[in-house]
């Protein structure tokens, strides 16, 4: 039986599958203190025999083996789970292999082998909502270097028509700051799903994320770009995105056909869970 976690802000989803990848059981934790919330789950995974896991983490992590804090959640801004060994903590727990990277390496991992990338050896999985992160697979492995990507903390240029400042508490205005759900929601006063009909929020949000996507092709060259998380739910937002994409890159680099290379999640929701069960499988491997 293979284990996986999806470690969110929010939630941990923990589940366990076959070598198929076939989803035997599932369970959703609320994200509390680490003590809290792993004690729920070594509670659902103690009820299997497990030969391996994976998880993907929110962030940010320490993912260079040569580390001492190693499997570590760092710096992030849920303060009770600031320098938590977290896969250290796992270990302890269940002597098995374990692979260990961030949540949206996961997801770009699932979606490769199992969704809207399948096929192909690239793509970059960006999620939109609550915080915006992003996750890459180059050459069907998870790109991490000294330390892992950090995409929603691109800098972007101020679209002429916004004076917002920004939310994000290090950089204000990068691409977090502007374009995640609450920067959405602090700017005009209302929750996304309440702006659908208002066309010039979604002309600057994919103005923003746009950028973005520009300059993660231009630096990576994915085969495909995944954009999921919930402001992402807002199915009008791709056309505008694939627009601005088109005018900024000005024909400077032949991409694929955009209605191909922008695309929603090919598992949904399923992306984050998928991607740590394969995480799983290669420790196996």
């Amino acid at each position: 039986m293979l284990g996986a976690i999806e470690a969110g802000g929010t939630k941990f989803v923990c589940a366990v599958s076959n070598r198929s990848l076939e989803i035997q059981d599932r369970v959703s934790i609320p994200t509390t203190t680490p003590e809290e919330t792993l004690e729920k789950v070594f509670s659902f995974f103690d009820q299997y025999e497990l030969e391996a896991m994976g998880i993907g983490s929110f962030g940010p992590i320490d993912v260079n083996k040569a580390s001492s804090t190693y499997g570590y959640i760092t710096t992030t801004p849920k303060t009770a789970w600031k320098n938590t060994d977290f896969l250290g903590q796992m270990k302890n727990r269940y002597n098995i292999p374990i692979g260990w990277t961030t949540d949206v390496n996961a997801a770009a991992l699932g979606e490769l082998e199992k969704g809207a990338a399948k096929g192909k050896s690239s793509c970059v999985y960006l999620t939109v909502g609550t915080g915006i992160g992003g996750g890459a697979v180059v050459n069907g492995e998870p790109l991490e270097g000294f330390g892992h990507p950090e995409m929603g903390h691109v800098l972007v240029r101020m679209h002429p028509d916004d004076d917002f400042e920004g939310i994000c508490p290090y950089h204000k205005n990068c691409l977090e700051g502007l374009a995640s759900g609450p920067a959405l929601e602090k700017r005009y006063g209302e929750k996304a799903q309440n702006l659908t009909n208002k066309q010039n929020v979604w002309e600057i949000q994919a103005y923003y994320l746009a950028q973005a996507l520009m300059n993660y092709t231009l630096i990576l060259s994915p085969e495909r770009i995944i954009l999921g998380g919930g402001v992402m739910k807002q199915q009008h937002l791709f056309p505008l995105i694939r627009k601005e994409f088109n005018s900024l890159m000005k024909g400077y680099v032949n991409t694929p056909d955009l209605d191909e290379y922008i695309v929603s999640p090919g598992l949904g929701d399923d992306a984050g869970i998928t991607g740590s069960l394969i995480l799983a499988l290669n420790e196996l491997d």
